[in-house]
């Protein structure tokens, strides 16, 4: 049976994935984006979801059998990111033609569901690790919990069904996306093998020494579409990682090898990247000059804000998939060939040398 999907965020580390794996699962697939990709296979939908008019009109002829909104936008504060972000799901949903059948909306939020948000990460009274679906929400103020409530208020009146993914940090390939820690790291060592700096790690003792975990955007994808499809994991929740657990020190290592690097020990210091990497751009746009590459904007690829936050962490984040692996989902994804499977379609892609 020919299905339809709606994936909102295209472009990004998360819907890119999606849309592939639909398109590679028979789906026809619509992609919705401020500026799509208005070639190959996925059919391109133009729209800003803080426009609820612009948003309707542009959806008018779209009718999804699912639909996977995999994208935010990062405001100045968490009143904003709530204010924003909430409205956006709301009119993606509000904007749908009224389904002619069963509809199923995938939600991407992830770990800050137990972590809090930026303004407040890491701080307070935090869940224990591993970090568990039923555990709930932090009492304080979080743009994932305002669009959980978007979509739990739409599927009540539209009779959807809906689930919701939270991963840990995405390794995947976008460019100019606001999260990217994978191409940020490959920049940061192509920056340090280019100028002899030392390949050190930013972050804090608690990363370097702790156990952590991963979602590689094909391994997301994997589940969004799995919840989709399994009626039983509807109208649930759901952690997403790779299924495997490393430490940042073993892991260092296995990027800088990828780079020809030799891994600096850690010595207690965290050196946020936002801060070695502050003057670089204009080194970045003549290696890319020197080197064809294909994007010269060095903000573009890297997030040092991002990566720092996640690596900067005080406290070991590990999360727990038993809910889904209960349900039958298996697949399983070891974190350091995603890096280094990301790593070579960068160098393929020209995005790096």
């Amino acid at each position: 049976m020919a299905r339809t999907a709606l994936v909102v965020g295209a472009s990004g580390i998360a819907g890119s994935a999606v849309a592939t794996l639909l398109l590679e699962h028979g789906w026809t697939v619509h992609g919705l984006a401020r500026r799509p990709d208005q070639t190959g296979a996925i059919l391109p939908v133009v729209a800003d979801l803080q426009d609820a008019a612009a948003t309707a009109a542009a959806l008018s002829n779209v009718h999804p059998d699912a639909v996977f909104i995999t994208t935010w936008a990062r405001q100045d504060s968490e009143a904003e990111n709530i204010r924003v972000n909430s409205a956006m799901v709301r009119h993606l949903l509000d904007g749908l033609p009224a389904a002619t059948g069963p509809r199923h909306v995938a939600l991407v939020t992830g770990l800050k569901h137990y972590l809090g948000p930026f303004e407040s990460y890491g701080q307070g009274t935090l869940p224990h690790t591993p970090f568990r679906e039923e555990q709930g929400r932090l009492d304080v103020p979080n743009f994932y919990y305002a669009q959980e409530d978007a979509l739990f208020a739409a599927a009540e009146r539209d009779g959807l069904t809906w689930s919701v993914h939270r991963p840990h940090t995405v390794i995947g390939l976008a460019v100019g996306n606001a999260m990217n820690m994978g191409t940020t790291l490959a920049v940061y060592a192509t920056l340090c093998r280019e100028t002899g700096r030392p390949f050190q790690f930013p972050g804090s003792a608690a990363q370097w020494h702790g156990l952590t975990d991963m979602t590689d955007a094909r391994q997301l994808a994997r589940h969004m579409l799995w919840a989709a499809e399994t009626s039983a994991a509807h109208n649930d929740a759901f952690n997403v990682v790779n299924g495997d657990v490393f430490r940042w020190q073993w892991m260092w290592g296995r990027i800088a090898s990828w780079f020809g690097l030799e891994a600096v020990p850690f010595d207690g210091t965290v050196r946020p990247l936002e801060e070695q990497m502050a003057d670089d751009a204009a080194l970045w746009e003549r290696i890319a000059t020197r080197e064809g590459l294909t994007e010269p904007d060095l903000w573009r690829l890297a997030s040092p804000w991002h990566t720092d936050a996640d690596l900067g962490r005080p406290v070991e984040v590990v999360t727990d998939m038993s809910k889904s692996r209960r349900l039958g989902f298996k697949a399983y994804q070891p974190t350091d060939d995603a890096f280094l499977d990301l790593f070579a379609r960068l160098r393929r892609d020209r995005l790096i040398p």
